[in-house]
């Protein structure tokens, strides 16, 4: 911008009159790169680039300045979102009313006043800087690449013509990429960060648990979802997606584990797990062998592979709500009629209230259907429905037309099956809304379920108790895969320890409790014993690919007897073992604002191994689903667009978008989670 002011003058003001008679806005993106300055009585149009001066009246429009930007060379190292402005402070000020004007199109709009300030002096032509970065095309499609995987937009978001004109207008100089190109530039980064994170894992001091999950697409392909969990140094948990494979539906087991086998060995950490959380409760034992026995041939399982085989939790409950909703298929089908009924016409849901007023009814709760795809909203149609049960009764008796009115022993069904359905809610929403799901939260909640299954198999009722054994036959399934490492993962809670084993379990096993306890006890002390021997070789072994010793790992599997000799003959000697002082402790106190983590990181200097133990074994993925999954009534299924992409391009979008997620609310906690694309069906 330059400004004449007279040489007599030291301070001047300037009326709007002395600017432009009639304010306009200046709309185009075009004075991005302009000052408007009048001079006399002649307004100029001066380039902020080479300050070259041009017609800027009104009538005269903007072509002429946009042909000039085309061929300004000092144009091309600025970036336009740095093209303001910004005007230096001086003793003096020149009050302006800023007007802008739209290409073609006045407006009078005012806007608010602003100070110009500047120094009285010889009259001369005053150049005032711009303050700007170098424009980088290729940092500029990166980061439009970083922006499509992390929040999930289809590659051909770049030939949408609103997507194209909003971008040059933003930054002309920015080439939009194509389609293929951005899918390119998509495995680039996934490669990039793929590095990085091996590298993170690399550095590990801990075991890692893998959860493997079965996600399908619209077209019955099928993929494997591999997933690390593992608390890091600092404490923290922390969930990186590793891959997501096409497989071939027609692929025998041997090959669904020699996938999952190579996927481990690809990522170097075949030798550093603790387990394995498979996210189907029926997953092929066969499968889960295969690959135990592989890992044994490098190196033994932790507890003879006792700890290895987890199944969701999640999963396991789901379940057994099929197994009810099964059973009540015809009864919820007469309900979701019975409500479209009654909601079809605004005088039949007036006559619907004037029955439940009849009725005695006072509820507040609205007649909903539910959603078929999500059996906790069908939990809570059952429920209000059965408000209004007399309301029913009574239109089924006034209303001919009303054919699909419950009988009273359906509604008797019902009634029963609501104690199911609310406990599987309950504890379903408890564990899987968790943002920090360690696996010591899971045990007091699926002890309550087993609890009341065994409850309801000695209920009077037939059709209650012959539910609950169809459903105890699936869950007992589940508690002999789980219920041990469950246990001692609680017992690595300083707020329950053994006495809530002890509590449990007296009231599940009765009078062979002790039995069981003993067995437990008998497990976190040969996990502990396993944790001390190899104390001084864990870190060593933790070196990915390391072979300093000049000993190959057969070597160093030799002299393991040698660990356990020097462990067994300097028991006597040494005081009181970590686990020893950590039990005979008192819990710490149940309060809200307890933190498990925080807990075991001011703690780790008086049980140095026992930490190690905890920081393993509460980052054991107990459920592998979130909330929003869970009550899902499907399976897991791949969107449409991705579903159409090459099996490449799919586990580079959603392993990518997982790590840059992570990185966004890392380096920003206030910003809520981005979700990942491939929980949207």
């Amino acid at each position: 911008m330059i400004l004449t002011p007279s040489p007599t003058a030291h301070v001047m003001e300037i009326t709007s009159e002395t600017v432009i008679k009639k304010p306009k806005r200046l709309t185009s993106v075009v004075w991005n790169h302009f000052e408007r300055v009048k001079k006399a009585d002649i307004c100029y149009a001066v380039c902020v680039h080479c300050n070259k001066r041009l017609s800027g009246s009104s009538n005269s429009g903007t072509t002429h300045l946009r042909n000039h930007l085309m061929r300004c060379l000092k144009r091309s190292n600025y970036d336009v979102s740095q093209l303001l402005a910004k005007r230096r402070k001086k003793d003096t000020t020149v009050t302006l009313t800023s007007y802008n004007f739209e290409e073609g199109q006045p407006k009078n709009e005012h806007i608010p006043v602003a100070a110009i300030k500047f120094e009285p002096g010889p009259k001369r032509e005053e150049v005032i800087s711009i303050g700007s970065t170098k424009f980088d095309q290729e940092r500029s499609r990166m980061d439009l690449a970083k922006m499509i995987i992390l929040h999930g937009y289809p590659l051909a978001m770049v030939d949408h013509i609103g997507f194209k004109v909003f971008v040059k207008n933003l930054q002309p100089m920015f080439d939009i990429a194509t389609n293929s190109s951005l899918e390119l530039d998509c495995i680039t980064i996934y490669e990039k960060e793929k590095k990085k994170v091996y590298g993170t894992i690399g550095k590990l001091s801990g075991r890692i648990s893998v959860a493997v999950d079965l996600w399908n697409s619209p077209e019955n392909a099928r993929y494997l979802c591999l997933t690390a969990h593992y608390i890091d140094e600092e404490w923290k948990l922390q969930k990186k997606i590793l891959n997501f494979i096409m497989i071939d539906a027609a692929h025998t087991e041997d090959i669904h584990s020699e996938v999952v086998i190579k996927c481990l060995m690809d990522w170097d950490i075949e030798r550093r797990l603790f387990s394995m959380t498979f996210g189907d409760l029926f997953t092929s034992d066969d499968i889960v062998s295969r690959i135990k026995d592989h890992l044994s041939q490098n190196r033994p399982l932790l507890s003879d592979g006792k700890l290895f085989d987890v199944r969701c939790a999640a999963h396991a409950l789901k379940l057994l709500v099929e197994d009810t909703m099964e059973v009540l298929s015809e009864v919820i089908h007469k309900i979701r009629e019975s409500i479209c009924y009654v909601k079809s016409t605004q005088t039949m849901q007036g006559k619907f209230n004037e029955l439940a007023q009849q009725a005695g009814i006072d509820n507040q709760k609205n007649l909903l259907a539910d959603c078929p795809t999500r059996w906790n909203s069908t939990s809570v149609m059952l429920e209000t429905a059965l408000t209004y049960r007399a309301a029913f009764s009574l239109l089924q008796e006034h209303d001919s037309a009303y054919t699909v009115g419950l009988s009273e022993e359906e509604w008797e069904w019902m009634n029963s099956i609501m104690g199911f359905l609310k406990l599987f809610v309950e504890i379903t929403t408890s564990i899987t809304s968790n943002k920090s799901p360690t696996s010591n939260i899971y045990f007091p909640e699926i002890c309550d379920a087993h609890l009341q299954l065994i409850e309801w198999c000695k209920s009077s009722d037939e059709f209650v108790r012959s539910m609950a054994l169809k459903m105890k036959s699936k869950f007992e399934i589940y508690w002999n895969k789980c219920s041990l490492s469950l246990a001692i993962a609680a017992i690595l809670d300083p707020r329950f320890k053994m006495p809530l084993v002890q509590y449990y379990y007296q009231e599940i096993y009765g009078s062979s409790a002790d039995d069981h306890i003993k067995e437990v006890s008998d497990g976190v002390r040969e996990l502990f014993n396993e944790y001390m021997i190899g104390s001084t070789s864990v870190s060593f072994d933790h070196g990915v690919g390391s072979s300093s010793s000049g000993m190959g790992s057969d070597s160093r599997d030799r002299l393991k007897g040698f660990d356990k000799f020097l462990h067994e003959t300097s028991q006597g000697k040494n005081s009181v073992s970590d686990l020893d002082k950590y039990l005979e402790e008192p819990v710490f106190p149940r309060n809200y604002d307890f933190n498990i983590f925080t807990w075991w990181k001011v703690h780790t200097p008086r049980y140095p191994i026992l930490s190690m133990m905890a920081q393993d074994v509460l980052g054991v993925p107990m459920s592998t689903v979130t909330s929003e999954l869970a009550f899902r009534t499907g399976g897991r299924v791949l969107d449409q667009y991705r579903s159409s992409l090459s099996s490449d391009t799919v586990q580079a979008l959603i392993c990518t978008q997982d790590w840059l997620r992570t990185e966004v609310e890392e380096s920003s906690p206030s910003i809520s989670a981005v979700p990942l694309c491939i929980e949207a069906i």
